[in-house]
């Protein structure tokens, strides 16, 4: 068996078969971007990957742990950062 690593220049074709409104949107967001087709859609679809896998992450603490983390959020929130926040012009407002 071989092993794989990140700079392995090997490459495979992925075919997908989308609708031509599709196909439209997703050359103008290529073009905007300065990138081919299949380049914009493997940058997309990697992103897309790293993204579902990092939301299956499954993070384990000690009770603890956790017991402080829940009164944490528990709190009101306060601060100078907070305040400050509260304060500022609202962009709805006149």
């Amino acid at each position: 068996m071989t092993s794989k690593n990140a700079t392995d220049t090997h490459t495979r074709a992925v075919n997908l078969r989308v609708r031509e409104d599709v196909r439209v949107l997703i050359d103008r967001a290529a073009k905007a971007h300065g990138k081919t087709r299949s380049d914009f859609m493997i940058d997309a679809s990697r992103r897309a990957a790293e993204d579902a896998l990092l939301d299956q992450t499954l993070v384990q603490i000690d009770p603890d742990s956790y017991k402080h983390y829940l009164s944490v959020l528990d709190q009101p929130p306060s601060g100078e950062g907070f305040e400050r926040l509260m304060n500022a012009p609202k962009p709805w407002q006149p």
